[in-house]
């Protein structure tokens, strides 16, 4: 028996860090840097409802320790970018990262 569920689809938003991050361009190791490793592997995460937070936003708490967590994790929030001889490096950018929240339908 197949799954079928509708999906409503939701445009991309940038979350940027919280606060001014420094640029700086950061090298990667060989191990990061491998030819076989250069592709993207799209996630989808889904969390149960927790009645202590029934009152706040889910989703707005997420993008706000998300934009504080990049402050300490700035290359995440970087861009890579090919560098000598065909090497990638990360170009911390402070530009963030792209995201998709959204709150799930209320159960009933």
């Amino acid at each position: 028996m197949a799954l079928a569920f509708p999906v409503k689809h939701r445009n991309p938003e940038l979350i940027v860090p919280a606060e001014p991050t420094p640029h700086e361009i950061k090298t990667l190791s060989d191990l990061d840097d491998q030819q076989s490793l250069r592709s993207h592997y799209p996630m989808i995460m889904f969390y149960e409802t927790n009645p202590f937070v029934k009152e706040k936003d889910p989703v707005g708490i997420i993008r706000k320790a998300i934009a504080k967590t990049l402050v300490y994790y700035y290359p995440y929030a970087g861009r890579l970018v090919e560098g000598p001889n065909n090497n990638l490096v990360v170009d911390c950018t402070g530009e963030g990262v792209v995201c998709s929240l959204r709150p799930m339908p209320k159960s009933s």
